[in-house]
């Protein structure tokens, strides 16, 4: 399996560290070395906040991501601040409800998903990083997607068990927004 090192990154609140966290669960089930290396303002909600997660075959050396195989943009200054440190061939899934269109590279692959907008519509508009998770999954498996459900079961609580369906359904989701 590949290495991956990914930057998550957008305002506070938006599930950025869960998302970063639920791909080091799924590293751990799947055997795989990893690092989480999570970063936020000190205002949090509405801040900065960010994640780096590298999933590797190899003990993980140095917990910064410098140059990014995958980054998940969830508001325009990330993707500014994130874009031009992706690695040639590598992947930008962006929140295109909170972001203008963007392609201002020919070396990496963009992947423009309106997450915000299809979170809202069905219904469930703090999963929206759900979405692009989903899209990120299908487009790079970076994690296989038998390691997703005992990585969220790993994170929820018992008490909130109903959420691990409700995550499935949308990762599914954004899944099929990058199938053809």
């Amino acid at each position: 399996m590949a290495d991956h090192s990914i930057v998550i990154a957008g305002f506070g609140g938006q599930g950025l560290l869960f998302t970063g966290k639920l791909l080091a669960y799924g590293g751990l089930v799947e055997g795989r070395e990893l690092s989480w290396l999570p970063s936020y303002g000190p205002e949090m909600r509405g801040g900065t906040a960010n994640c780096m997660v590298i999933l590797s075959d190899e003990p993980v050396g140095n917990p910064l991501v410098d140059r990014p195989t995958i980054l998940m943009a969830m508001n325009a200054p990330s993707l500014e601040k994130y874009e031009m440190q992706v690695e040639p061939g590598g992947w930008i899934f962006y929140d295109s409800t909170l972001i203008p269109a963007n392609a201002g590279r020919e070396d990496v692959n963009y992947r423009a998903i309106p997450a915000t907008a299809l979170a809202n519509e069905n219904g469930v508009p703090t999963l929206a990083n759900m979405i692009l998770l989903g899209a990120i999954l299908e487009e790079t498996g970076c994690l296989k997607s038998e390691s997703v459900r005992p990585a969220l079961e790993k994170l929820i609580p018992a008490s909130k068990a109903q959420l691990i369906d409700a995550d499935l359904k949308v990762i599914a989701l954004g899944r099929e927004t990058v199938k053809n």
